[in-house]
C-alpha cells in the first residue's frame, strides 16, 4: 500500500493497451501517471504529454524506468506478448504493484516465473481479463449465483472476432504469428477461457479443439488484386480493404483505434503514407500471418460441465455471444442484455445490464477496461486484494488450458489437464 493517496503509475508499453490505462487511470483521480517507457519515442511522448508526464521521464528501455523504482508505486507491463516476462518479474522484484496485459507470456514457463516473482515479493498483481470486469459480466455472475437458473449444466460462447478486427490485428497486425507472439486462442481468447472459468466455477479437466486458417491464404487471392490495397483495381469489392478500414472514417473515428495503431497523425496524407510504406496497407492474401482465423474448443469441468466456445473472423465485430443451460432455466445473452428462461413457470425475463454498445478496444471493451483500472487502483490503495477478480494462478490455471486446447487441435486428441 502506498504511503499517499494518489497511486503513482508507469507506463511500460506505450501503445494501444498502455494509452488506454493511462488515461484511464488518470481520470479516476486516484491515480497520477509518473514514467512512460517505449522505445518508440514519438508513441512515447504522445502518450506522456497527454496525461502529464514529465518529458524527463519518458525512457527508450524499461530497465532505464525500473531502475528508478522511486517513480512509481505500480506499473502497468503492456509491451508486446512476448515481452512481458522480464519487465513483469523485474517490477514485482522492485516491490512495485503489477498491471499485466494478457496474455501474462507466451510460454507456460514464463508464465510460472512471473507468478512466483509475484507471489514471492507479495505485490498486488491484476492480469488485465477486462471481460469479468463489464456490468454484463457482473450482472450475469449476480444471476448464477442467485440459483435462479438451478445449476449450470452447459454453456455456448462464442467470440465474434470481426472480419476487419481479424484483419487489422491477425492478419496485418502484431499478433499474425506465432512465432513473434502466441496462438491466436492465446493472444485473443484467453479472455474468453478465463471468463468461462467464472461462469462455470470449477477447473478444466478434458478439452478438445479444431480449427485452422482457412480464408487469408494466398490461394485465395482474387484475380486482380494488388499487393498493396492502394495499388488494388478490385479493393472495392473487397471486405477487407486497407482503405475502407483506416481512411473512410470520419476525423473523429481516424483518431481512435484502430487507425491510431496505424498513425498517430489521423490527417489522410499521414494514414495514406502509412499504408503505402507500412504492414496494414498490405493485401489480406499477401501477407506472413499463420494464426488461424476460425476454432473450436470443447471443455469438460470437474463436476461434468460441459462448456463449447468458438471464436471466428467471419462476424461484425460485436459482443460474445452466450447460452447457458441450468437445471431449472437457461440464460441468453449478448454482452447488453440477459434474458432468463425459468422452467419452473416458464416465465421470461429481459435484463438490461447497462453495458456500452461498443465491444471492442475503441469502446473500452464494454465498460471492462474502465472497471479493471478502478479495482486494481483500489486493491493497491486499500491493500484490500478482493477487488481483483483473478489471482495471478487462475490466470495461469486459465492459460493452461488454452495451451491444451491448442495441443489437441494440432494433435486431433482429447487432452487431459493435472
Amino acid at each position: 500500500m502506498p504511503d499517499h493517496d494518489v497511486v503513482r503509475l508507469a507506463i511500460v508499453g506505450a501503445g494501444n493497451r498502455g494509452g488506454t490505462y493511462a488515461r484511464l487511470a488518470a481520470a479516476t483521480g486516484a491515480a497520477r501517471v509518473t514514467a512512460v517507457a517505449d522505445p518508440r519515442r514519438a508513441r512515447a511522448k504522445a502518450l506522456a504529454a497527454d496525461v502529464g508526464v514529465d518529458p524527463g521521464r519518458c525512457f527508450d528501455d524499461w530497465r532505464e524506468l525500473l531502475a528508478r523504482p522511486d517513480l512509481a508505486d505500480a506499473v502497468a507491463v503492456t509491451t508486446l506478448d512476448a515481452d512481458h516476462v522480464e519487465p513483469a518479474v523485474t517490477a514485482a522484484a522492485a516491490g512495485l504493484h503489477l498491471l499485466l496485459e494478457k496474455p501474462m507470456a507466451t510460454t507456460d514457463s514464463d508464465c510460472v516465473r512471473i507468478v512466483e516473482a509475484v507471489e514471492r515479493a507479495g505485490v498486488v498483481c491484476a492480469v488485465c481479463h477486462v471481460m469479468r470486469y463489464t456490468p454484463y459480466s457482473r450482472a450475469l455472475a449476480e444471476l448464477l449465483a442467485s440459483g435462479r437458473i438451478g445449476q449450470v449444466v452447459g454453456v455456448e460462447h462464442l467470440e465474434p472476432v470481426g472480419w476487419w478486427h481479424q484483419a487489422h490485428s491477425f492478419v496485418r497486425g502484431n499478433w499474425r504469428r506465432e512465432d513473434e507472439g502466441s496462438p491466436m486462442l492465446m493472444a485473443k481468447s484467453c479472455h474468453d477461457i478465463d471468463w468461462l472459468a467464472g461462469v462455470v466455477g470449477a477447473r478444466v479437466r478434458r478439452v478438445s479443439s479444431f480449427g485452422g486458417l482457412f480464408h487469408f491464404r494466398p490461394e485465395h487471392r482474387p484475380e486482380g488484386a494488388a499487393d498493396r490495397c492502394l495499388d488494388c483495381a478490385v479493393e472495392r469489392a473487397c471486405p477487407y480493404s486497407a482503405k475502407k478500414i483506416y481512411l473512410e472514417r470520419p476525423l473523429e473515428q481516424r483518431m481512435a483505434w484502430p487507425v491510431s495503431v496505424v498513425s498517430l497523425d489521423p490527417g489522410e496524407e499521414a494514414i495514406t503514407r502509412a499504408l503505402r510504406e507500412g504492414p496494414y496497407g498490405r493485401c489480406v492474401y499477401d501477407c506472413d500471418n499463420d494464426v488461424v482465423d476460425h476454432q473450436v474448443v470443447n471443455l469438460e469441468y470437474e463436476g461434468g460441465v460441459t462448456a463449447s466456445f468458438t471464436m471466428t473472423a467471419f462476424t461484425e465485430a460485436a459482443h460474445r455471444k452466450t447460452r447457458i443451460f441450468g437445471t431449472h432455466g437457461r440464460v441468453e445473452g449478448d454482452g447488453v442484455h440477459l434474458s432468463v428462461m425459468d422452467f419452473r413457470d416458464r416465465s421470461t425475463e429481459t435484463i438490461d445490464t447497462m453495458a456500452g454498445a461498443d465491444a471492442t478496444a475503441a469502446g473500452g471493451h464494454g465498460g471492462g477496461d474502465a472497471a479493471l483500472v478502478d479495482a486494481f487502483l483500489r486493491a493497491v490503495r486499500t491493500g484490500d486484494r478482493r477487488p481483483v477478480l483473478t489471482s495471478p494462478r487462475d490466470s495461469l490455471a486459465s492459460h493452461q488450458v488454452v495451451w491444451a486446447a491448442e495441443r489437441a487441435r494440432r494433435t486431433g486428441t482429447v487432452v487431459t489437464l493435472d
